[in-house]
This record gives structure tokens, sequence and C-alpha cells, in this order.
């Protein structure tokens, strides 16, 4: 087999493992996730789109980029521009990776109402 065959075979066999990801929608029909996101200057969506796709990738995945936080939910662990951390939360649902929260990180530790708004998130799309 040649090597250009053998990278193509590779390229899609990654791609059919890819784990699909998809945005927490609320009752409403918003998708505060996506909203959040597209708040941030490109340079800032593209480390947040990156380190998602690298979950993607790689799922399961652990530290430094993945942390699990409790029953069925995990953080994304985003660096930013101007030494910014932000931390997407997500759930896995049938195999597909549920993106409930997102938010720039201002203190050492998850702040409780950040944490409370992924759970109440990840209950609706749990059914509970």
């Amino acid at each position: 087999m040649q090597d250009s065959t053998k990278i193509s075979t590779l390229i899609s066999e990654a791609q059919q493992q890819r784990l699909q990801a998809r945005f927490f929608t609320s009752d409403s029909g918003r998708e505060p996730v996506r909203e959040w996101i597209q708040s941030f200057s490109r340079p800032d969506m593209k480390a947040i789109g990156g380190a998602i796709a690298e979950v993607q990738l790689g799922w399961p995945i652990g530290m430094p980029l993945v942390r699990k936080m409790d029953t069925d939910l995990w953080e994304v662990r985003i660096h930013m521009s101007d030494k910014r951390i932000a931390r997407v939360l997500f759930t896995m649902v049938k195999g597909e990776m549920i993106l409930l929260h997102g938010f720039v990180k201002k203190s050492q530790s998850t702040p409780a109402g950040e944490l409370k708004t992924a759970k109440d998130r990840l209950k609706q799309v749990k059914g509970g």
C-alpha cells in the first residue's frame, strides 16, 4: 500500500471515530453555549473550538485538557488570550458530547453557580 493511501485510510478511520458534539438546547430553543462562544474574539473562539475538537478526537481523555467534575459531568480546560481560562462543562449521552455550560474562570475553584447551571442542564438532558 502506498504512503498516500495509508494516510487516507488513517484519516478516514479517525473521522469515523470522532466523537459527535452538540450544544445543549433550552426549552425556548436557545443554545447558550454557542451564544457564549460567539461572544468572544475570533482567536478565543478558535481556542475554545480547538479544545472541544481535541476532546472529540481523543475521547476518552484526561488531564490536563479534561477533568471529571461529578457523575456524568466533565470540564474542558481552555487557555485563552490575556491569560484568561475558560471552561466548557459537558456530559455524554449515547456516545455524544453535549456542551452544557461555558464560563471564564475568575478564581481557583469552580463557582457554585456555574456548576449548578451545568447540573440543572444535565438533569434536563438526562430527563430528570
